[in-house]
């Protein structure tokens, strides 16, 4: 059964209790079995008329759950929150981390709550509400979310796993009735349903080591060992997975010409997932100090500094993980030496996703041939993603590398399906916010069709923004 909303009357419409019901959910959440200093038990706050958006068939096959009964309503009423299932125990997690290289001691779920998890064909999984009101991280804020966040979210993670690169995942979305506040005035509020690996981050750590909380550090290296690493035998072991994990992914984000926007310690998932959609964009015109983060005035976070800001991340990863071992002065040598292997190892992992690109074998000459390729695309302002899908129409643009490229034989089925020939461009999730936020969700879904199949032509995504379509900036996800 579910549980019945009984915090205001307006709602109580929305919260008929179903006769079945109408997506059995198997929560066995074995993060509430850490003590009660890592998060906070609450309700999602109500919302006074949710209603469905999108609801991800496919991956709630994935995912083992039976959805033959449930009806659009009900999707509605539970992935907004006014109806909890009974063996839901809704709770908001605790984290730190560093934001924009300063510190927060506190930070943690401010506008998230997590259902539970689940236990499914292809591992454990975390269920958890974006948007679904106040929690007692939000620091002032509201809680929720608008329609522009919650489907440029879903249009991105969906995009990144059509592209195989690892990501959280997006189950639903939903309209809550509800219009929120924001600088632009009053938008349409939305609720988003995440799916994760987890959601322990670099910063989780950060909070417990800045407390000098080692009982508590000890109780979660132990937990994310058995759950996501369970063949490393210490912490050490620990961090050097954690650091294969992110080399590998941060590698595939540059070789689409991904930007995150927001690198942020609180953001870095121990899991190795893509994860919080925020100021993020797909690079048109390509240049290496390309930003897209409204508050990322210095670059930090630009395109060309991911690599960079993954080895001052894991950095602080591997500082909270210090305080467990049982000699700090060894310890800080050894996760140094590992720490120090980064750059190497991140190089490896870019040669790696670039080599296919090119149709060629990983090795010197071909990642010299990329790099003297993005060379050449910074000069000219080339679109990344059009430039790589028609590498054999570079002849006309560059002649000399070009003849370079072809001299080395290329693997021609190779490199033409791995290079996209679509990505979700910033000015399309624009347009489709903009038409969402009046009520018109066809081009949100038009575009979702179409990121479903990237390596496939579609002329509608396929060009660059024209001069007055640029988005030049994007936002935080609030």
């Amino acid at each position: 059964m579910y549980r019945m909303c009984t915090r205001c009357v307006r709602c109580m419409p929305n919260h008929q209790r179903p006769s079945k019901m109408p997506l059995n959910i198997p929560f066995d959440t074995t993060y509430l079995t850490l003590p009660a200093r890592f998060y906070s038990k609450l309700d999602a706050a109500p919302v006074s008329a949710p209603n469905l958006i999108v609801f991800n068939h496919a991956l709630a096959a994935e995912l083992g759950l039976d959805t033959s009964g449930m009806t659009d309503e009900d999707a509605a009423n539970l992935f907004s929150g006014n109806d909890i299932p009974d063996n839901a125990t809704p709770f908001a997690q605790v984290y730190a981390g560093h934001q924009f290289g300063g510190f927060s001691a506190q930070l943690g779920d401010g506008r998230a709550l997590h259902l539970g998890e689940i236990n499914t064909p292809s591992g454990r999984v975390d269920i958890q509400l974006k948007g679904s009101g106040p929690t007692p991280y939000s620091r002032n804020g509201d809680g929720r979310a608008w329609v522009g966040p919650v489907l440029r979210e879903y249009l991105m993670s969906c995009a990144m796993h059509a592209l195989d690169i690892p990501t959280t995942k997006v189950l639903a979305a939903v309209t809550t009735g509800d219009s929120i506040g924001r600088e632009q005035g009053r938008l349409p509020g939305a609720i988003l349903t995440r799916v994760a690996a987890s959601h322990i981050r670099v910063g989780t750590f950060q909070y417990f080591a800045a407390q000098r909380d080692v009982e508590a550090l000890k109780m979660l290296t132990e937990y994310t060992i058995n759950r996501h690493y369970p063949d490393a035998k210490d912490p050490l072991q620990l961090f050097e997975m954690v650091m294969q994990k992110h080399a590998t992914l941060v590698a595939k984000w540059t070789s689409v010409g991904f930007i995150h926007g927001v690198m942020n310690t609180d953001n870095v998932a121990i899991a190795g997932e893509t994860i919080d959609y925020g100021p993020c964009a797909f690079i048109d015109s390509y240049h290496p100090d390309t930003v897209f983060s409204s508050i990322d005035r210095q670059g930090r976070y630009a395109y060309s500094n991911q690599g960079p800001i993954t080895h001052w991340n894991l950095a602080q990863f591997a500082t909270s993980l210090v305080q467990i071992m049982p000699d700090t002065d060894t310890a800080v040598e050894d996760f140094t030496a590992r720490l120090n292997q980064f750059p190497t190892l991140f190089d490896y992992e870019w040669a790696k996703a670039f080599a296919p690109k090119l149709g060629l074998p990983q090795n010197d000459d071909t990642t010299a041939l990329a790099k003297d390729l993005l060379v050449h695309m910074a000069d000219a302002g080339a679109d990344f993603t059009n430039t790589f899908n028609a590498l054999d129409e570079t002849e006309t643009a560059y002649p000399d590398w070009h003849a370079t490229w072809r001299a080395a034989k290329p693997n021609d089925a190779l490199w033409r399906k791995t290079n996209p020939a679509i990505i979700p461009r910033t000015h399309k999730i624009e347009q489709a916010i903009t038409a969402a936020t009046i009520g018109n969700f066809a081009p949100f879904h038009a575009m979702l069709a179409a990121l479903q199949d990237p390596f496939t032509p579609n002329a509608d995504y396929a060009h660059p923004p024209k001069e007055a379509e640029k988005i030049h900036q994007t936002f935080c996800g609030t």
